[in-house]
């Protein structure tokens, strides 16, 4: 069997300690790893936790169990596939972060891994994969670790929510069928929907603007019947960087309360040309919370609709 071991480094302008805690809080992957939709801890412990991940890889959205080591005192990080999805057969690896001289750090990403039946074919589309995914996330998390204090700024999270009498099974679906809403909501043109893995969703549309002009989302969604969906927006409008979203719908007595929360990071630099010379970050704020609420509290609405009809 092959096992290929490779290493990808990155030096950033930051403390050792501030990059170990940011690898270490998975919660936050899905912000400064492009590749990573959502993260979930199964089980946690003194040092060692057993964690599953939904990512892209060459464009194709993957989901796995991983168990790591924690190791704060020295800057280490072991983790080690507990369930792969083909073709990885196995896959591991460490993060070491390195302290250097002015404050400054060394990231090192070290991978080992096997192809399922040794397949030369599926140990190359795992060779692009760990490359191209250990490259962004070794990017991006140098960009989010140096410009920690400029995106407190531009990142920020909100939510609407809405009461239903009805249950949360069918306001779920409403919203799970998402291959259904160019029948069920007037803002949506069109939708291209797959779910080739049950509960990992992939969602491409194109909706309506108040002002006629239609543009075209994708995003990546994992479903969790009958209570949550979480998903990350992979093709951005002009003035966002990152956009996450989670839908939930919690049961108490009497009704469904529907919530529809979005963690958004500002694109700063296309802000005078979408809001003209004169607009601020908080001028794009408003704009943007007022464009996701617009369509998030429309969704909201039919999906009461639809459940309350339902009983």
């Amino acid at each position: 069997m092959t096992t290929r071991q490779v290493e990808h480094d990155i030096i950033v302008e930051a403390p050792a300690a501030a990059v170990y805690r940011l690898i270490a809080e998975v919660e936050n992957w899905p912000r400064i790893f492009p590749p990573t939709l959502y993260v979930d801890h199964v089980e946690r412990g003194a040092g060692e936790e057993r964690i599953r991940i939904w990512a892209t890889a060459n464009g194709e959205a993957k989901t796995w169990s991983s168990l790591r080591t924690l190791d704060p005192a020295n800057l280490r990080i072991t983790f080690r596939q507990e369930v792969s999805t083909p073709p990885v057969a196995a896959m591991g690896g460490t993060w070491i972060i390195e302290p250097l001289s002015g404050g400054s750090a060394r990231i090192r990403l070290l991978h080992d891994y096997r192809a399922v039946d040794d397949d030369p074919a599926g140990l190359k589309w795992i060779d692009e994969a760990v490359d191209r995914n250990s490259r962004a996330e070794l990017a991006a998390l140098k960009t989010n670790v140096e410009l920690a204090h400029a995106a407190e700024e531009i990142t920020f999270s909100f939510e609407d929510t809405v009461q239903i009498a009805g249950s949360a099974k069918d306001a779920y679906d409403f919203v799970n069928e998402a291959g259904l809403w160019v029948e069920r909501l007037p803002h949506v043109a069109s939708v291209r929907f797959s779910e080739d893995t049950p509960g990992l969703q992939t969602l491409e549309m194109d909706t309506r603007a108040k002002d006629g002009s239609t543009h075209t989302t994708k995003s990546y969604r994992v479903a969790f019947p009958h209570h949550t969906i979480v998903y990350k927006q992979v093709t951005l409008p002009a003035l966002m960087t990152l956009h996450t979203g989670r839908w939930t719908f919690t049961e108490y007595d009497g009704g469904v309360a529907a919530t529809s929360q979005h963690t958004v990071v500002l694109n700063t630099e296309n802000i005078a040309r979408v809001l003209g010379p004169e607009a601020t970050v908080a001028d794009a704020r408003e704009y943007v919370r007022g464009a996701l609420s617009t369509n998030s509290r429309a969704t909201l609405g039919h999906a009461r609709d639809y459940a309350e009809d339902k009983r």
